[in-house]
């Protein structure tokens, strides 16, 4: 069994509250799991309405398959338009 992570940090744009923030965080989980059949949640900088921080876990028997699929997470996510990605990290484990 293949497991892959993802960590995506995202810059909001003109979000000037949490509750603003929580709109669009929710909105790129949801476009994300329906996409692409994946566990995502929001995983850190909760107090913050500029920044976001979202992980993911895809799961397969293939490494290849999973890291591209990570891959093409991080790459729909940035595509949405919806915040700028600042930074991503992966790891791909073997169980």
């Amino acid at each position: 069994m293949v497991v892959g992570c993802g960590q995506i940090r995202l810059r909001l744009y003109d979000i000037r509250s949490l509750k603003g923030k929580r709109k669009v965080v929710k909105s790129i989980v949801a476009r994300v799991q329906n996409q692409f059949n994946a566990a995502v949640a929001e995983t850190g900088l909760n107090d913050s309405h500029e920044w976001a921080e979202i992980g993911f876990c895809v799961v397969g028997n293939d490494s290849a398959r999973v890291n591209s699929q990570v891959d093409k997470i991080f790459n729909f996510v940035d595509d949405t338009g919806l915040a700028m990605v600042a930074d991503t990290s992966m790891e791909i484990m073997h169980l």
